[in-house]
């Protein structure tokens, strides 16, 4: 896609099951991202969603090379990010950056604040000791923070706060493309908001590209303009928005959307009918054919002979069901 800025083609990533210690012998792989293919657009926020096991920060991981895909292609402005290596592929981390899910365990307890955020400028060479203090002040009043808070280690921040020197530290390097790998679940509501907002209002100043994973969909509802979701390492749904959410295609996107708390009678027992069954299988053994049919209320036997493709049922909207 000519607008595009980075585009996924049939990434899978497989971890090797081993067993024994002195002489190790593979027995079989976990299919932690399998076949997933889609784009991001310049300048537009991009929400994957699914439960935990899905796939969807490996996913992530996988498009910054911080896990090396089994196969396919990580195209960043056409180039593979997956046959880079060395210097070649440093430089292309320059432009991809990542907010981390938990606030506190991904600061250094024993730098300051004006040290993390300063880190990725030593590590890129990109400013002298003078100029690094000045982008540091820059960069705590671009995310909300008092510049005078620089010296103080992370424990002497509230979690909301935290997540804002993440934030900062993803920017130092002026990037183009971040991974917000579940960058408000582990704070308060009414933080959540204040940092969506936050991310938003950067989005528009410095024209950024996010991957939004979460697992709330009325956080991601809100922040994206494109939703993915992605079940036991494939995506089942993957469309503009206001169509997904409005109308739904596949059964696990409706369970999804139905799990969002809403003060309704009606919604909630329409939910009580479309509960999956059971618990999410295993990525070590999964099931023939269509995953989620061994828990899809409204599968039928040819649901689980063969995997649905992705393909699209209307404009903007692709869908892996063979339920039309």
């Amino acid at each position: 896609m000519e607008d595009s800025l980075i585009e996924v083609k049939n990434l899978k990533m497989y971890f090797p099951v081993t067993r024994g210690l002195l002489l190790p012998r593979k027995v079989g792989e976990v299919k932690a991202v399998d076949d997933v293919s889609f784009s991001v657009k310049r300048g537009e926020t991009l929400g994957l969603v699914g439960e935990s096991g899905s796939g969807k920060t490996t996913v992530g991981l996988c498009l910054l090379q911080l896990y090396r895909p089994t196969s396919g292609e990580v195209l960043y402005q056409e180039k593979d990010l997956c046959k880079m290596r060395g210097a070649e592929l440093r430089r292309m981390r320059r432009k991809m950056q990542m907010i981390f899910q938990d606030p506190y365990g991904s600061l250094n307890p024993r730098m300051t604040a004006s040290g993390i955020i300063s880190e990725p400028l030593k590590i890129h060479r990109l400013a002298s000791n003078n100029e690094r203090g000045k982008r540091v002040e820059e960069l705590l009043s671009l995310v909300g923070l008092n510049p005078e808070m620089s010296n103080r280690y992370p424990h002497e921040f509230s979690a909301g706060q935290r997540q804002r020197i993440g934030i900062a530290r993803a920017l130092a390097v002026d990037p183009e493309f971040i991974v917000c790998d579940e960058a408000v679940s582990a704070l308060d509501v009414c933080v959540q908001t204040q940092i969506v907002n936050l991310l938003e209002d950067l989005q528009s100043r410095l024209n950024l590209t996010f991957l939004f994973i979460a697992h709330d969909l009325a956080v991601v509802g809100h922040i994206s303009s494109r939703v993915a979701v992605m079940y036991l390492g494939r995506l089942v749904e993957f469309g503009q928005r206001d169509k997904i959410y409005k109308n739904p295609l596949h059964p696990y996107t409706k369970t999804l959307l139905l799990a969002v708390p809403v003060p309704n009678r009606a919604a909630e027992k329409a939910r009580k009918r479309m509960t999956p069954l059971g618990d999410i299988p295993s990525s070590l053994t999964p099931p023939p054919g269509c995953s989620f049919s061994p828990r899809c209320p409204q599968a039928s036997p040819s649901c689980s002979e063969t995997a649905p493709p992705l393909e699209m049922k209307e404009p903007d909207h692709w869908v892996a069901c063979w339920k039309d």
